[in-house]
């Protein structure tokens, strides 16, 4: 247990940051799932929707500190690449 008023406002910040970043978190499993969702379905269309919309949460996660950089430029890179043959195979 803190001792110091400071670590008692230190356990308190940390316990605020946690949370919003478990939000953080989560809306972005809940956006990449939509994306997996749509590519499972096989709509091509509604998965490059949701692509677009998961995009920016996935940087804005990235910018946050919640996910690494790295991550989820890759997470982006795998998710469009799926999209992509997802469409190209539609239109074939």
């Amino acid at each position: 247990m803190a001792n110091t008023t400071s670590a008692k406002k230190a356990t308190r910040k940390i316990a605020r940051r946690t949370d919003v970043n478990k939000a953080r978190r989560s809306r972005v499993r809940t956006f990449v799932r939509q994306v997996e969702e749509a590519i499972a379905s096989g709509d091509a269309a509604k998965a490059k929707e949701a692509f677009l919309a998961a995009q920016p949460e996935l940087a804005r996660a990235a910018s946050k500190g919640v996910l690494h950089a790295n991550t989820a430029s890759r997470k982006v890179s795998r998710l469009a690449a799926r999209v992509k043959a997802l469409s190209v195979t539609a239109t074939a």
